[in-house]
This record gives C-alpha cells, structure tokens and sequence, in this order.
C-alpha cells in the first residue's frame, strides 16, 4: 500500500509537541578535549585493521589521549564519513594479557561522538566505552528511504554488524553478552533499547536516559517526524542545533522526506506497521529482554522529559506484567539525583545518572565473571 506523506495536520502536529520526547537536546557544556596530531600520537594508541566492511581514514584520526581517540570510517552503509570515539581504562596498555567489558554509549538527536565529554562516568577503569556516530537525526536505524538528501543510511546494519565485530577484532575485548552493554540518552535511548531488543545476542545490559521509547505516543513519533523535517518553531526552542536566533533545525542537516526511516506515522491501514515493528514498548519486543538488566531514568520538569516520563512508566509497567525485572529512576525535578539537575533533558542531568548507573553496570560485569 502506498504510505501516506505528511499532511499539513502532520507538520502542525510537530510543531505542536514543543519538545517531544527523544529529540534534540541541550549540547554538552563541556569543551571537546584538544587533539593531537594524529601521525605524531599513532604509537599512543592501538593498531587498528580494515575489517567488517569498515575502512580507516587514518589521516583524519584525533588523539585526545593515550586513552581518549577517534577513529573516522567509510562504509558502504552510510555516506560520507563516519566518526568512532574510543576511551580505554588507563591499563589497558598496561595490562597486555586483560580482556575488558565494553559498553556503547548512542548520543541524542543533533549530537554526536564528543557528547560523550559530558558523561566522564563513561570514562571508567574497568571497561572500554565506544561511541559510535548515531548521525544528526540517524534514529538508530536502517532507512526505509535510501535515496534522500542523506543518501545510504543503514545506522542498524553500521553498529551492530561492522562496528561491534570491528571494536572486537582491534581490541581486547570480553566479547560475551554478559560483558557488552549499550546505553543512551533521548534518540539513542531508543536505539539503546531498540538495539538490545534486536539483539539480545550481544548486549546483556542496557539503560535508556530520557528516552524516545514509545513509539505508541504521538509525541514521540512526532519528536521523529521534527527532526526529517526541520520543523520550524518552538521545537528548536530546546536545543542549541539551530542557528542562534533563527528558531530553524538548521543544525538536524538537510530536510527528507517525513517517510523516510520508518515510513507513515499513521495508525491506518497498517500503514504505520515499521513504527509498531521497532516500537521500544511493544510487549512482542520488551519480551526479548528476558535475561538482560534493563535500567530507565527520566526526570518530568520540562516540555521533553514529560514525555519521556510517560513512556518509562509504560515500558517499566509492561516490564512488570512480563515478569522481566528492570530498575526505574525517576529523578522528577532533579533534586533527589544531583545539584546540577533541574529534571530536565540536559546533561545537568544526564552525567549524574550516568555516575549513578556506571557503578552499578561494573559491579555486573565483575559478577558476570
């Protein structure tokens, strides 16, 4: 059946949702770390390999540190080119014979791989963290649409079947479910989620920060629907992405089509059938994590993380009636989880619950042996 493009009712719905849930968010305030010369730095860190249909640019390559570096890729999958931030515990050069747990960090809408320097939990002693390009507005997925302004956009197929077995082949990893988690915050809280339900194979944790995670919800389907189009506004008022001033998404890239990740939004004739196939929330897909630790936080102080409140009560409700455990941090106004959060979609937020999580994920992957 033919899918139905967005209306003028379709745009005025995105424009109504003032900052619907996994969209854009407040960039990091803390500065991206200066990079060193990539020639001069390579004895700094690991070799790595062409492998999994990734091929390095090594002359784009950024040192940061000795443990802090980014890698830039091209793939078949997406066009242009693509970063890979990286971050080592201080022995890994150290301790040659140790094999380490890794965890995924997917960055928000309009982010990219230097959010990371936010959240200096990730940055832990006892595991690698990788943070992959997510894409302005990639939403964690294989485009229906591979012919838009973006060109080939396969973000699933790019994470979970090149950069996982590349990061396992280059560096010395635990490469067991039990020892692989993946995290995220607003659009990669969806695909932090969405990608453990696909496949449970490989993570055997995952954690959803003010997430997009119901795509049962007008309000996140339209948060999706804002960043193809741009959608100029109040939906900018939210996020630095747009030219100062200019209320324009200039910063989500070129406009696309309002079909073209997952096709129709609209609940008719099953025209919306990838929406309710990917959906974070769908009991179908929640049940797939049955033997995976599954952690939410969400505040519920601004116009974003009202919604996204409301899909972690309802993910974490059908956990329940599924008999999956799963742990819930509802921090409301911020006051119960740090100074610096006002319970809002910001890393004010977003850095301490990660404080608060990282432990807690060490702590399995020591029980996990």
């Amino acid at each position: 059946m033919t899918s139905l493009r967005l209306t003028t009712f379709g745009a005025a719905l995105a424009l109504t949702v003032l900052a619907g849930a996994g969209a854009a968010h407040a960039a990091p305030a803390t500065a991206t770390p200066a990079v060193t010369d990539a020639h001069a730095a390579s004895a700094d860190v690991p070799p790595f390999s062409n492998g999994f249909g990734l091929t390095l640019v090594p002359e784009d390559t950024q040192v940061h540190s000795p443990t802090d570096f980014t890698l830039t890729v091209t793939t078949a999958q997406l066009s242009g080119k693509h970063r890979i931030r990286i971050l080592l515990p201080t022995a890994y050069a150290t301790d040659p014979d140790r094999r380490w747990p890794v965890t995924y960090f997917l960055h928000g809408g309009s982010g990219n791989v230097n959010d990371v320097a936010a959240a200096p939990a990730l940055h832990a002693e006892s595991m690698i963290t990788v943070v992959p390009d997510g894409g302005l507005k990639g939403w964690y997925a294989d485009w229906l649409m591979q012919n838009t302004a973006e060109g080939k956009a396969n973000w699933e197929t790019f994470h979970l079947t090149q950069i996982v077995p590349f990061i396992d082949a280059n560096l010395r990893t635990r490469n067991d479910r039990a020892h692989r988690a993946v995290v995220g915050l607003s659009m990669g809280g969806f695909g932090s989620l969405h990608y453990a339900q696909a496949r449970p194979d490989l993570f055997g944790h995952v954690a959803a920060l003010s997430g997009g995670i119901d795509f049962g919800m007008w309000q996140v389907r339209a948060a999706v629907l804002g960043t193809e189009l741009n959608v100029t506004g109040a939906w900018c008022a939210s996020s630095t992405s747009g030219s100062a001033g200019s209320g324009q998404c200039t910063g989500f890239g070129p406009v696309v089509d309002s079909d073209a990740i997952f096709g129709s939004p609209y609940p008719f004739f099953d025209a919306d059938r990838v929406w309710k196939a990917v959906d974070p929330a769908a009991p179908t897909n929640l049940a797939k994590l049955s033997g995976t630790g599954i952690t939410l936080y969400t505040g519920n102080n601004d116009l974003i993380d009202v919604h996204t409140e409301a899909a972690s009560n309802t993910v974490k409700a059908r956990l329940d009636q599924l008999g999956i455990p799963s742990r819930l941090v509802n921090y409301g106004n911020g006051a119960s989880l740090a100074p610096s959060c006002n319970g809002g979609h910001n890393y004010g937020c977003w850095a301490p619950a990660f404080a608060d999580y990282v432990p807690r994920l060490e702590a399995a992957f020591a029980a996990a042996g």
